[in-house]
């Protein structure tokens, strides 16, 4: 039997909350100051200290503005690093429109790949309904950058700078997707009326020829050939003429992709420990690798990070950028806001029932640049390189406290030589697809 909200019901509540002073105080506090800024820590605040035990030097912060690529922000600041040290470079920034318009592409082939292979399907069924949800959203993962570098290259920011489109691509996206969605629907249509799978694939060519046509429009078409021309820290001149994008990758950045390795901590029930992981559909390259993930205890991931880092090599992460977050601090702490005191309430979900109950999820990539450590190499705070500009944090730097790290960061992504024997055995073995929808498959 279900039961209303009663007038005695209302009585209770109110009586209840105006005989308590700290609920006052705190209404009071909450309706002139704000939420989040009245229950600030003053603990958590001073304990933010931007000075690291080991800490690497980037180039100038990058900007993603108003889009949705952190992790090609993550993966290009990764790669930058080692043309900065290698070259002796002040700074240099890699094209991430040149990777958003080849992302785009692709992911149109993937969505029109999934609708021909869903045929079968109905359209209200969860599978095609998930499809059609977002066809080409900004976000991304680990390797879907490798996919993308790995089959394009990569060029100088100079070669491909950002537009008006590529710093706020929600109106490209919006045409993008309805135009996806028409042609998903046209495919189902034709199918339904016994057109054969080698004419559809000849109709979705010509639809793909629409979408490079549009992506040339917002972005402008990728070069094909790019020059390095660049002045290092002695003041000597760098120039090197006609490089593919391919070429330029492999002379400047020099880095073995496939050798990187996606270490997640998915504590729930359904994702035992110390299995290897994919996830149904989620990809953007039709022939590049699969999502790839090894699901392991979060000291794990801590460790492997550290020993990247020692060895001077920044850290691509993927992490929920919401909870105990202060933008303006550059401070991420599970005890910045003080929620239980002031507002009287707990939030006691375990890591693995937020993921389970759909409060948290993989939202944002970035890259760690640093760590403190004590005398006995336990990590007690991480250094953050943020692609949100210069102005959060200390100019764009976050500090990542240990404890925020162990409740809301899901991945970790290191080279495999700092992955144990029995860390890399678990990619010999059968590998589980989890369900398109698990929230392992939300993308940065």
């Amino acid at each position: 039997m279900s039961h209303s909200i009663t007038p005695d019901h209302l009585g209770t509540y109110s009586s209840n909350f105006n005989a308590d002073r700290a609920s006052r105080v705190a209404r009071d506090a909450v309706m002139s100051g704000g939420l989040l800024n009245s229950c600030k820590n003053p603990e958590a605040i001073r304990r933010g200290n931007h000075q690291f035990s080991l800490s690497l030097k980037q180039g100038k912060m990058t900007n993603q503005k108003q889009s949705g690529r952190c992790w090609l922000f993550a993966a290009t600041n990764v790669m930058r690093f080692r043309i900065i040290k290698s070259c002796n470079l002040e700074n240099f920034e890699l094209s991430q429109s040149y990777l958003l318009f080849w992302d785009k592409l692709e992911k149109s082939n993937w969505f029109l790949e999934n609708i021909l292979d869903t045929l079968n399907e109905p359209v209200d069924g969860r599978l095609v309904s998930y499809l059609l949800t977002d066809p080409i959203c900004d976000g991304g993962q680990w390797d879907m950058a490798v996919n993308l570098v790995n089959k394009y290259g990569v060029v100088p920011k100079y070669s491909m700078p950002e537009s008006n489109i590529s710093s706020g691509t929600r109106e490209m996206n919006r045409v993008m997707t309805e135009l996806l969605r028409n042609d998903a629907c046209i495919l189902r249509t034709l199918a339904a009326q016994g057109t054969n799978r080698q004419e559809l694939e000849e109709k979705k060519e010509t639809m793909l020829g629409d979408i490079y046509r549009m992506l040339c429009i917002c972005l402008g078409e990728p070069p094909k050939t790019v020059d390095m021309e660049a002045r290092d820290k002695d003041g000597n001149f760098i120039q090197e003429i006609g490089l593919t994008p391919q070429e330029f990758f492999k002379k400047y950045v020099d880095m073995n992709l496939n050798d990187y390795i996606s270490l997640i901590n998915a504590p729930t029930a359904d994702k035992p420990l110390y299995h290897r992981y994919t996830v149904g559909m989620l990809g953007n390259v039709k022939e590049g690798n699969p999502i790839c993930y090894l699901n392991l205890p979060v000291d794990q991931l801590k460790k492997a990070a550290v020993a990247q880092l020692k060895d001077g090599e920044p850290v691509w992460f993927g992490c929920d950028m919401g909870p105990f977050i202060s933008r303006d601090l550059g401070l991420m702490d599970t005890a910045l806001y003080d929620f239980k005191d002031f507002l009287q309430v707990d939030f006691p979900m375990t890591k693995g029932q937020r993921l389970d109950y759909g409060q948290s999820l993989m939202t944002h990539a970035m890259v760690f640049q640093g760590v403190n450590l004590t005398g006995e190499g336990i990590p007690t705070r991480w250094r953050v390189e943020n692609s949100w500009g210069e102005d959060p944090g200390q100019k764009g730097y976050f500090i990542m406290s240990d404890q925020w790290f162990n409740e809301y960061m899901y991945q970790v992504v290191v080279n495999k030589k700092y992955l144990t024997k029995e860390q890399l055995d678990i990619l010999d073995t059968e590998t589980i697809v989890l369900n398109p929808w698990d929230p392992m498959g939300s993308l940065a």
